[in-house]
């Protein structure tokens, strides 16, 4: 989905007391970001408009949350709705940050020293063509990434069948556990399930909405990452950035 741009995006970011200008320098020190360190850490990546993250950060002040995309007029409209819901209940977003990352990097912002409790992918870009699924956000070397840092469980959800079939071979040939599967999870939606405005769209169009829950390999967190993807990390460092 192309982006229009949005020339207010950028410097309502760096105005953004819970915007981090620059994630790659906070590596490994997230958590004390926080005004309550010791709190959940819970990491959505491609967080759009922020119709996920805002609702998620509202509802659950005993979590923290850290919300990634690679645009920043994205983040800047979700910086907006998370404000927007605090502020009307005269409530200050302190279990909240937002940065702006290619999150094909993430293993350059996130380590072992803070370990999310959890990661959430809500409907990430499916790259449909054979020759982008590289990029999808559920791809194998994603999830190598992914395992290396996570403590605790990957929430997934999307409503594109294809992306969550080869997602699902993603997981099992990467060796994570898949704890809870369903092609149709408004058929018994859990109580905490946050519905967004895609969502909500995605329902009204009649698709059904897929969603797993997966945990990595014991022996992965820490593991060292493959040479070629750092290697593919810094031959990218100086193009342009593809869609997350």
């Amino acid at each position: 989905m192309r982006i229009r741009f949005k020339p207010w995006a950028r410097p309502e970011i760096a105005a953004c007391a819970f915007c981090m200008d620059d994630a790659f320098a906070l590596r490994g020190k997230w958590r004390s970001r926080f005004k309550n360190p010791d709190q959940p850490f819970y990491v959505e990546l491609g967080c759009g408009k922020g119709g996920w993250i805002s609702q998620a950060s509202f509802r659950n002040p005993q979590n923290n949350y850290l919300a990634l995309d690679i645009k920043s007029e994205m983040l800047a409209m979700a910086k907006r709705k998370t404000e927007r819901l605090f502020a009307e209940a005269g409530r200050e977003p302190d279990n909240v940050l937002l940065s702006i990352l290619n999150i094909e990097r993430i293993s350059e912002v996130l380590s072992t020293e803070d370990a999310p409790d959890r990661i959430y992918i809500n409907f990430c870009n499916p790259w449909p063509k054979m020759s982008h699924k590289k990029r999808r956000l559920t791809h194998p070397r994603q999830l190598c990434q992914y395992a290396a840092i996570l403590r605790g469980e990957l929430h997934f959800k999307t409503d594109d069948e294809d992306l969550f079939r080869e997602s699902v071979e993603y997981f099992r040939e990467s060796g994570w556990e898949i704890l809870t599967q369903t092609d149709d999870l408004h058929a018994d939606e859990p109580a905490d399930n946050i519905r967004t405005e895609h969502e909500n769209m995605f329902t009204e169009m009649g698709k059904k909405i897929h969603f797993l829950i997966a945990k990595p390999p014991a022996d992965a967190f820490g593991k060292p990452l493959p040479k070629e993807l750092w290697e593919h990390h810094k031959e990218e460092t100086d193009e342009e950035e593809p869609e997350s």
